[in-house]
């Protein structure tokens, strides 16, 4: 069964009364474990799309979007919070770490109101800690590290719950090209070994070609919806 399944779904943003379509009549699946990248250019509604694949924006919505066999508006709010919090990992461009906090901290921190057992914590987080690398930077506050080094706490952070999905929006945008490598091939592992579904947001085809999948996005249209033929292959491992 799909963990996601959208249908004929549109979007239009209202503001002082002025309705400005966003997205038009998409249809689409994605079965648990793929990894699917969706592309377009700025302003072709991928990152609103994304929003509402993560319950993050369902006003102003036609259409139906299912997650995990349910239809959104058949959650409750208490069930959407903890869906979000548990089963859907967020991976953002600013990555959105905690200051002056450590990384284990941070990495901890979803922990918190997660309803899992306090005493799994360490171990939940040391092992989201362990597969991006970054036991070398335990203690290290986030002001501390390099930027793809804040990335991979990011996904470290995403990663804790263990979610059935991965949502990242243009993870590597904010890098340079040696750390948005270290970055996809972090992605790559987790899909490959892990088997994570992992959804991402990207306008760089370089990036999205790291995916099984291509969906594009053209002015809030699908354009056209591939496999990725010639994949570019991650390395093992991820250099500290």
């Amino acid at each position: 069964m799909p963990i996601i399944e959208v249908e004929h779904l549109s979007k239009t943003y209202l503001t002082d009364d002025v309705e400005t379509p966003v997205l038009h009549d998409l249809s689409f699946t994605i079965e648990e474990g793929e990894f699917v990248a969706i592309m377009g250019p700025s302003g072709s509604g991928k990152s609103t799309l994304l929003h509402i694949l993560g319950f993050l924006d369902e006003e102003a919505m036609k259409g139906t979007y299912k997650f995990d066999g349910k239809k959104m508006d058949d959650y409750y709010e208490d069930e959407i919070a903890r869906i979000r919090n548990n089963e859907m990992g967020f991976v953002f461009q600013a990555f959105n770490l905690l200051a002056r906090t450590s990384v284990y901290d941070n990495v901890m921190l979803p922990l918190i109101y997660s309803g899992n057992p306090e005493k799994k914590w360490h171990e939940m987080a040391m092992e989201a800690i362990k597969d991006v690398k970054m036991e070398h930077r335990l203690d290290y506050f986030t002001n501390q590290i390099s930027g793809g080094e804040k990335q991979r706490v990011a996904i470290a952070r995403a990663l804790v719950n263990r979610p059935k999905v991965i949502f990242a929006d243009e993870p590597t945008g904010n890098l340079d090209s040696k750390s948005g490598q270290q970055v996809m091939e972090i992605f790559q592992h987790l899909n490959e070994k892990h088997g994570h579904t992992i959804i991402l947001i990207t306008h760089e085809t370089s990036v999205a070609e790291c995916a099984k999948r291509i969906i594009r996005i053209q002015d809030g249209r699908i354009s056209s919806d591939r496999k990725v033929a010639n994949r570019h292959n991650s390395h093992d491992g991820v250099k500290k």
